[in-house]
Parts: structure tokens; sequence; C-alpha cells
């Protein structure tokens, strides 16, 4: 990937955020686009996340870090400090490869 083509999309990621600032304005929007675009940045970290978990190139893998994954959505759920999920995450996975 050329320097050129970073800074072209870099310059096309800011002209698509100046042009939303611009075509809304102040302007409210409608309730029910206000809430999809609320859920738009959960949905997007859970698509990255389940993709470099499960994902091998164009293969299902399922391995260690699906277990990792398992452990630190359980934690998460149970309100667990971020790095204490982050830990338990990272230890089961090593405990599963080290296992297996």
């Amino acid at each position: 990937m050329s320097w050129t083509f970073v800074l072209v999309l870099a310059g096309t990621a800011y002209a698509f955020k100046f042009l939303g600032l611009v075509v809304v304005g102040g302007r409210t929007l409608p309730a029910a686009v206000d809430r999809c675009l609320a859920l738009i940045p959960s949905a997007l970290i859970a698509a990255i996340t389940v993709a470099n978990t499960f994902g091998n190139g164009q293969a299902l893998q399922i391995d260690a870090r699906a277990a990792g994954v398992a452990v630190s959505v359980v934690a998460a759920w149970r309100r667990l400090p971020l790095i204490v999920v982050i830990v338990l995450g990272a230890a089961a996975t090593a405990l599963v490869r080290a296992v297996s």
C-alpha cells in the first residue's frame, strides 16, 4: 500500500465527515435514525471481534481464541473490571493452547 493511497483514504474519510456536518448541520434527526446510529459502534465492534476470532482468510476456524472470547464475554457480563476481562481472556486462550 502506498502513502498516496493512505493519504487519499484519509482525505476521503475527512471529506465524508465534513459533508455530514454540512448536510445535517444543526438539524435534529428523526428518532428512529438517531437510535440506529447509536447502535452502529457496538455492531462494528462485534463484527470485528467475530471476524478476527473465527476467521482465517476465507475459512472458518475454531481454536483457542474462541475460548478466550467466551471467557471474556462471561467476565464482561459479570461486570468485572476491564483489565480483569482482558487478563482472563488471555489466560483462557493461553491455557487452551498449552493443553492442545
